[in-house]
């Protein structure tokens, strides 16, 4: 398994569908995701990003301080850090709250807008992406405010649009069945974003996506992350990444921010954290599955990083639901 796919199974992402919309120009709303319109399809989640898939005409969409989003037909536009954005027919217009134009669904379902003043219309599908353990995740961290990107780009468009639509009419209509295709196909499109912007990164950036445009530090990556339990050292992640110890350290430590055994120490508790949220494995097995010679270590390691005990904060999170 690659290092990023890897960092987004850890991320436990799920995903689904919550709203469909029909504006009518000229228009303009101000939205942001709250657990409560998701809350029937998706469990507890640490943090939440709102996509639009535009079904049908045009619109603008901005975060405050970037640039408008032009998108049309058979486009998505995703907003990984859940950032206020305005989407409309004419940005310049006043905004109307988003929370106070959605229509609740009757009797189970999607969540529905009708908004506008009668011109060219605008139909979207507006859905979410769950990620369940967010701190020290370094993909979310490293997207932008805003991303897009095409259906087309994914697979077949009208096979992904089709999808999208009956799923979700589906149910709207009340009728389950839909909500784990709509599912996948939104951890799908994430992937497929996440990698798309990846490859279209310029030279010059940091961050740890900008690390895996870097041959000898993906290489790194791919390595810790394909055995996390292994005592690496940097002479020899070096020589399997074919570069200089020296080399491979500051390169390393220019893109992804740290120190290569700094990454290894602190990847090794996202996966802690992940398990211990998700079993009831025994502290002992987990500390030696991620590489740590006794439970104490493991344990003085973890409470370093999350500022509480293995067990105590297992018992905490269990307790959240």
């Amino acid at each position: 398994m690659d290092a990023l796919s890897d960092v987004l199974r850890t991320a436990q992402l799920t995903g689904g569908v919550f709203l469909h919309a029909e504006f009518t120009a000229p228009w303009c709303i101000a939205a942001r995701m709250s657990p409560e319109l998701c809350s029937p399809f998706l469990g507890p989640a640490a943090h939440l990003m709102p996509f639009h898939y535009v079904v049908e005409g045009s619109l603008e969409a901005a975060v405050e301080g970037e640039e408008p989003i032009h998108l049309e037909d058979g486009q998505i536009v995703l907003f990984p850090h859940n950032d206020m954005h305005r989407m409309g027919s004419d940005l310049k217009l006043a905004p109307t709250p988003a929370s106070e134009i959605i229509v609740p669904p009757e009797g189970g379902g999607l969540h529905s807008i009708r908004h506008g003043r009668g011109g060219p219309a605008t139909r979207m599908i507006c859905g979410y992406l769950g990620c369940d353990i967010l701190r020290g995740n370094p993909v979310v961290a490293a997207l932008p405010a805003a991303m897009t990107f095409s259906v087309e780009s994914v697979g077949p468009a009208d096979w992904i649009r089709a999808t999208f639509e009956f799923a979700a009419s589906e149910i709207a209509a009340g009728r389950p069945g839909s909500e784990t295709v709509l599912a996948k196909l939104s951890e799908l499109l994430f992937v497929k974003a996440v990698r798309s912007y990846v490859e279209a990164m310029p030279e010059g950036r940091s961050g740890w996506l900008a690390g895996l445009g870097d041959p000898a530090v993906a290489r790194a990556l791919a390595l810790i992350h394909a055995d996390t339990r292994r005592a690496w050292s940097v002479d020899e992640l070096a020589r399997e990444a074919g570069c200089s110890r020296s080399v491979l350290a500051e390169r390393f430590a220019r893109l992804i921010g740290m120190a290569p055994m700094h990454y290894l120490a602190h990847w090794r508790m996202q996966l802690a954290a992940q398990e211990l949220k998700a079993s009831l494995t025994p502290l002992a097995r987990i500390a030696d599955r991620i590489g740590y010679e006794s439970e104490a270590a493991f344990s003085r390691a973890f409470k370093k990083a999350f500022g509480a005990a293995p067990a105590t904060w297992r018992r905490v999170e269990s307790a959240k639901g």
